[in-house]
């Protein structure tokens, strides 16, 4: 299994109490009476500091992805850290990929850019880029970009063509579509990778995106904050049944699940040592968004709506991180916590239960503390992550999804 770090850059200086002002933490958070410049310095430098102890310490990869206006995640556009952390794998990992889960497609005005800002992180850091391609969050892509709900998936799929076309085409071309027309396309540079980067699609798990993703070809994610127990089985038993019925393999690369994991000596440690971060960071995050921003009407399609009916799922369990403890966290495994070998035991039951290739495992959560976070890291790299990694080694599968990267350089 490849087993990358993946981190979020939340504010890590939110009040206590934040939860129960009834403020969201996304798009309309009140920015100048809870934040305070020096602080989002050090939220902003903790952020690449982790992410470059997680690169030095043995992770398959790192990973970023994209939020805008919302206090859980200051990353409007993932490609500037991820542009640092290019040139770490270029000097220091060669071998690691660069995983950026999202530039989102459906809320974009300008999805050349996105495309020439992937071909270079490709450039920079040898070949080792991840294309995440999410269609983009309700909230974000309706009411922080003023896309209409209703266009948000089609958008999407132009994006998306336009996008494979400008590193494909062998020449200029014309582009006259829907939402975006260019007089001439002729990308510079472009990706190293032939004929493109190992695509990822990130999501909730409605249908019409799985099956979009199998048809491509591409690899889906599973953007959870629940873990395995609450949703795993109900998200991938779809995914596999649809994935039967396309006709393609079970091949455990093909999927990839994000996963909050705190580790210590002993269970007890860890409760003792995470347990205020992990509740405040479930509550004053992802359990601060209102329900209906998710899925404002229009942007889920007719197979996801009637899904969400039979199913109501993650919508219906966002409200219950209000109030979680840490104990109750842990018992569901929306964090899996406690000692190394816990850890080891309850990561690898749901990996080959549900057939997981890829894991993006977050190690820093809310206001944790840097200090905190970095031994998270270093435990989990030295004392779990040699023994997941050999979960699918030496068996029948391919790992199609991964980055090539480049075979030699041409020296100055």
């Amino acid at each position: 299994m490849k087993v990358s770090l993946f981190q979020q850059a939340p504010y890590r200086f939110m009040p206590e109490d934040f939860e129960e002002r009834g403020e969201p933490s996304v798009v309309s958070t009140p920015y100048d009476e809870l934040v305070e410049p020096a602080k989002a310095f050090d939220s902003y430098r903790w952020f690449v500091d982790e992410l470059l102890a997680g690169l030095r310490a043995g992770f398959d990869g790192v990973a970023v992805t994209e939020h805008g206006q919302t206090s859980y995640d200051m990353t409007p556009n993932p490609n500037l850290p991820a542009a640092i952390l290019a040139n770490a794998i270029r000097e220091e990992r060669p071998e690691a990929a660069l995983i950026v889960l999202g530039r989102s497609l459906g809320k974009t005005r300008e999805p050349l850019r996105i495309a020439e800002e992937y071909a270079m992180l490709d450039c920079l850091s040898g070949g080792r880029l991840v294309a995440g391609l999410p269609v983009g969050l309700s909230y974000d892509a309706n009411l922080n970009n003023g896309i209409p709900p209703v266009e948000t998936r089609d958008r999407y799929r132009e994006s998306h063509d336009l996008l494979m076309r400008s590193w494909t085409s062998p020449e200029p071309f014309t582009w006259n579509g829907r939402y975006s027309q260019y007089s001439l396309v002729n990308s510079w540079p472009r990706p190293l990778q032939k004929p493109h980067p190992p695509i990822w699609v990130p999501g909730a798990g409605t249908p019409g995106t799985m099956a979009w993703t199998l048809e491509n070809g591409y690899a889906f994610v599973y953007l959870s904050w629940f873990g395995p127990t609450l949703t795993a089985h109900r998200i991938f038993d779809r995914f596999w049944d649809i994935a039967d019925r396309h006709g393609k393999p079970r091949n455990p690369y093909r999927v990839g699940f994000v996963q909050s994991v705190v580790v210590s000596e002993t269970d007890e440690a860890a409760e003792e040592e995470y347990g205020r971060y992990v509740e405040r960071a479930f509550r004053q995050g992802p359990g601060s968004v209102p329900l209906h921003y998710m899925g404002l009407p229009g942007y889920v399609d007719i197979r996801g709506v009637e899904a969400i009916i039979r199913d109501p799922g993650d919508f219906g369990l966002a409200a219950t991180l209000r109030r979680a403890t840490f104990r109750e966290l842990a018992d569901t495994r929306s964090v899996i916590a406690g000692s190394p070998e816990t850890v080891r035991r309850q990561i690898a039951e749901f990996a080959e239960e549900f057939r997981i290739g890829n894991l993006l495992v977050m190690l820093q959560m809310g206001g944790m503390p840097h200090d905190l976070t970095l031994r998270n890291i270093r435990l989990f790299a030295e004392e779990v992550l040699p023994h997941l990694q050999e979960l699918w080694r030496g068996g029948e599968w391919e790992n199609e999804w991964w980055p090539a990267g480049i075979a030699q350089t041409v020296e100055a």
